[in-house]
C-alpha cells in the first residue's frame, strides 16, 4: 500500500482490532486507533515500533461524543481516509443472562457501543471515504443471525448493525461496505462471555486477518462475509 493510505480501526488496543492494526502497519498504512485504557494503548505502541507504518492512538470510549470528535479530528489531520473499521464492541451485562432478566436500559447501553457509535462515526467519516472510494468494515458476529441463550442484547445489536450495513451498501454504491463475522476467537470479549472457562481451544484473532485484508485489498462486491471462509477462498461476501 502507499505510504499515505490511512485507516481508522476502533477498539484497536487489543484482540481482533490490535491484530488488524499491526497487520496494516506491516503494510505501511497510517493507522488511527483507540482504546479505553492507557496501558493497552502503551502495549500496542510498543508492538508497533519498527514497523513500516505509522500509528496514531487516541484514548477514549466510542460512546463518548467528545472522543468520537477526537477520532474525526485525527482523520482530518491526515487529510484522507481509505478504511474505516468499526470493531469496538461490548457484550453488555456479564455474566451473560437471559433477556427477561434484563431491563431495557441494558439493551440501550449495548446499542450505544455496537450500533450508535458506528453510525455517528460513519456520518462524519463517510465523506472522507467517498473521496478515496474507500472501504467500511463493520465487525459483526454469528450471534447476529443465530439464537444463543444469554446473547440477546449483543446479538440484537449486531443484527441491527448488519442491516444498517446492508442499507449503507445500497445507498453508497461507490464504497465497499462489508459486515464481517470474524469467527469464534480467543479474545477478552469472548472470555468475558464465559468467565472462568478455558477458551484456549479457540484460535487467536490473527487467523481472521487474512480474510479482512482480502476484502480491503481485493474489494469484492459489498456484503456479509465470514472472515475465516474468505481467508481460505471458500466464500464471497
Amino acid at each position: 500500500m502507499e505510504k499515505d493510505t490511512v485507516a481508522l480501526v476502533t477498539g484497536g488496543s487489543k484482540g481482533l482490532g490490535r491484530a488488524l492494526v499491526l497487520a496494516l502497519l506491516d503494510r505501511s498504512w497510517t493507522v488511527i486507533t483507540d482504546g479505553r485504557t492507557a496501558a493497552d494503548l502503551d502495549r500496542l505502541e510498543r508492538r508497533a515500533e519498527d514497523r513500516p507504518g505509522r500509528l496514531v492512538t487516541v484514548r477514549g470510549d466510542v460512546t463518548d461524543p467528545a472522543h468520537r470528535a477526537e477520532l474525526v479530528a485525527a482523520v482530518a489531520a491526515e487529510g484522507r481516509l481509505d478504511l474505516l473499521v468499526n470493531n469496538a464492541s461490548t457484550l453488555g451485562v456479564t455474566p451473560l443472562t437471559g433477556l427477561m432478566s434484563q431491563p431495557g436500559s441494558a439493551l440501550i447501553d449495548v446499542l450505544a457501543t455496537n450500533l450508535i457509535a458506528p453510525h455517528d462515526l460513519a456520518v462524519e467519516l463517510v465523506p472522507f471515504l467517498r473521496r478515496s472510494r474507500g472501504v467500511l468494515i463493520n465487525i459483526t458476529s454469528d450471534a447476529a443471525v443465530e439464537g444463543y441463550s444469554g446473547w440477546g442484547p449483543y446479538g440484537a445489536s449486531k443484527s441491527a448493525l448488519e442491516q444498517w450495513s446492508n442499507v449503507l451498501a445500497a445507498e453508497e454504491s461507490d464504497l465497499s461496505v462489508y459486515w464481517v463475522d470474524p469467527g469464534d476467537l480467543r479474545t477478552d470479549l469472548h472470555q468475558a462471555a464465559f468467565p472462568g472457562e478455558d477458551i484456549s481451544d479457540r484460535p487467536l484473532p490473527e487467523v481472521a486477518i487474512p480474510g479482512l485484508l482480502h476484502l480491503v485489498e481485493q474489494r469484492p462486491p459489498s456484503g456479509r462475509a465470514k472472515a475465516l471462509a474468505v481467508a481460505v477462498g471458500g466464500q464471497r461476501p
